[in-house]
This record gives structure tokens, sequence and C-alpha cells, in this order.
């Protein structure tokens, strides 16, 4: 609130009051990359896609938001949006268990019939671990790269931005 006076002997009168709303756009928006690894939405970059943190004992942890906290979009586009991120969490699986199993035998476990439920083992073992990752990274790839039409739009969900108003 501006409040621009002047004195004429003892009484003061008002000349003009006006409100300024400061364009939130202004601050430098954070890059897309940064978006995708904070889980941010793709259209204002600031609001989360999901309550609740990626690694937690309650079953309340994993919990995608319907509706942008900032802009209000819409995350889930249509009924069954998200069964498209089952294709993506599968290639990132399959990528995470190839690391695992190089990373098993050049770390030293010889590739042999022996050691068979070793690595059986090790590939559970690393799909049970990164199972919140991937359900978490496959649905924000999906919202950021994979949909059409959904982009970054600056100063979205500021109801205000770039006005001057007077009270």
């Amino acid at each position: 609130m501006l409040k621009v006076e002047y004195d004429i002997g003892h009484k003061i009168k008002t000349v003009h009051t006006i409100s300024l709303v400061l364009n939130s756009s202004v601050m430098k928006p954070i890059s897309k990359f940064e978006a995708v690894v904070k889980c941010k939405c793709p259209r204002c970059r600031q609001g989360d896609i999901f309550s609740g943190k990626m690694y937690s004992f309650s079953f309340k942890g994993q919990v995608t938001n319907e509706y942008c906290p900032h802009c209000s979009l819409r995350f889930e586009r249509e009924p069954g949006f998200f069964y498209v991120s089952m294709f993506i969490s599968y290639a990132m699986n399959v990528a995470e268990m190839i690391t695992a199993s190089v990373a098993t035998y050049i770390l030293g476990l010889p590739l042999v019939y022996e050691n068979l439920w070793y690595y059986v083992g090790i590939l559970l073992l690393t799909v049970l671990v990164f199972a919140p990752f991937n359900y978490r990274y496959s649905r924000v790839f999906l919202l950021h790269w994979l949909t059409p039409g959904l982009g970054f739009i600056p100063g979205s969900g500021d109801k205000n931005a770039n006005m001057v108003k007077p009270v």
C-alpha cells in the first residue's frame, strides 16, 4: 500500500492511495531440469505435484495432488492418464536392473550358475529400493516431457500479476 500525502498547515490530505501488486514472474523462474528434480508443476514450476515425502513409512506418502496448489492445473488430464507412467516406470526399472547387474559383476561377483540367486536377490532389492523413485518420477516425466500442449507459462497462477489497481 502506497500513500502519497501532503501537508497544508495543520491538515494532512491524502492525495492518492494505490495498492501495488508485485509481479512474481519478475523473479527468475526455475529451470525445467530443476522443476523436474523438485517435482514441480509443469505450467507454473512453483506448485508441488506430490504431497508427502518420497520415502516414508506411511501409505499416504506418495499422493499425487489432483490440482496444482499454485496455478490450479489439473494433473490427471483425463481418466487413466497416469497409466502411461507404468511404461516409463518399466523402462526405468530395466535400466536400473541392468546397471545393478553390471555393477555387481564389476564389483567381483562372477556370472556363474552358482551365483544366480545372488543376482536375483540384488535385482529384487534394487526394484524395491527404487520403486518410490520410479513411481514419482515416471509421473513427473510424463507431465513434463510427454504431454503435448502442457508447457511453462510464466506468471501462471498469479491472479493479479502485472496490475496496479486503485483502492
